[in-house]
């Protein structure tokens, strides 16, 4: 792809804002402390970084992420000459942040999920990728930019966790031919994956087990799904982060062919976190209003969780599992 354009409009650009999506992962932080780490290499400049939500423990090792501020801290009447959003698969995905993103000068979207329409001036979206820090070296790569260790330890953490430690079907030739590429950089992978995957309090971890022991499987244990209440993430005292990782676990037992959560954000509001062994999930999500890739989407439904529950298992049945 032709990324002069991205090059070109940042060397221009006097102030830049880099947003992430709510409820963090490892791709949309690491891709967004990479591009901070890269541009500040590259260009001398030390854009702004946007939190929608809390930051979960388990990333705060990341370059520069003790610069990113949650979207409460910024004002809203700014205009910034370039924002750039990263792993956000859709307009309506920005929530509060998108009256920074509709006031900007220019506008540059980095993704890599199939549903992404290319809602921004500037836009670079491989569904082929692993994750966009897969996409974001690739530009980087092709600009000639200075990687650094820094830039390199955050895009390899983008790739680490949307891959599942290199476990999904999107682990591809040309994700391992990234991360080996990062390592050859400076990047340390049993240092990232220790601090992705074995750091977890022993809260987070007597939480995620109260929530397996209280899943639902239905229809032969094909289907597996877990609500999960505000009132239980109080009385294990866990971050929003808790759930990271719980459909994964579901999906791997072997007669599930597709799991979800039901995570309960307000009394009308419900997010959907799903995950599938082979079958095409996309269509359920988007019916909701949501998207995401073939094996793993996800929305956002106005209604209770227990409702919301009976909705997406009611599409799933659909599905010819």
């Amino acid at each position: 792809m032709d990324c002069s354009q991205f090059n070109d409009i940042i060397k221009i650009s006097k102030n830049i804002l880099i947003m992430s999506h709510l409820n963090p992962d490892g791709d949309t932080l690491g891709s967004m402390c990479g591009l901070y780490s890269a541009i500040y290499d590259n260009f001398k400049k030390k854009p702004d970084m946007l939190l929608m939500s809390k930051l979960p423990d388990i990333y705060k090792f990341l370059p520069y992420i003790s610069e990113a501020k949650h979207i409460s801290e910024f004002d809203k009447s700014r205009e910034y000459d370039l924002v750039i959003n990263v792993d956000i698969a859709s307009y309506d995905r920005m929530f509060e942040s998108e009256i920074l993103f509709t006031k900007a000068k220019s506008t540059a979207n980095i993704d890599h999920h199939v549903t992404n329409n290319g809602y921004a001036d500037i836009n670079y979206v491989v569904p082929d990728a692993s994750s966009t820090g897969e996409v974001l070296y690739g530009i980087m790569e092709e600009l000639g930019w200075t990687i650094s260790t820094n830039t390199a330890k955050a895009l390899y953490t983008a790739i680490l966790t949307d891959t599942g430690s290199f476990r999904f079907n999107n682990t591809t030739q040309n994700a391992l031919s990234t991360v080996s590429k990062l390592v050859g950089i400076g990047v340390v992978p049993s240092e990232i994956y220790k601090n992705c995957y074995e750091s977890n309090s022993k809260e987070h971890v007597q939480f995620q087990a109260h929530c397996i022991n209280n899943a639902v499987f239905t229809e032969d244990n094909k289907i597996a799904y877990i609500i999960i209440y505000k009132k239980d993430m109080e009385k294990f005292g866990v971050g929003e982060d808790c759930t990271e990782g719980l459909t994964e676990k579901l999906r791997a037992i072997k007669s599930v062919e597709v799991a979800f959560i039901v995570k309960q954000l307000g009394p009308t509001l419900s997010k959907i976190s799903m995950r599938s062994e082979n079958v095409d999930i996309t269509g359920v999500c988007s019916k909701f209003g949501g998207g995401g890739h073939k094996l793993a989407a996800g929305c956002m439904i106005k209604i209770s969780v227990e409702e919301a529950a009976k909705r997406v298992l009611d599409e799933v049945k659909t599905l010819k599992l």
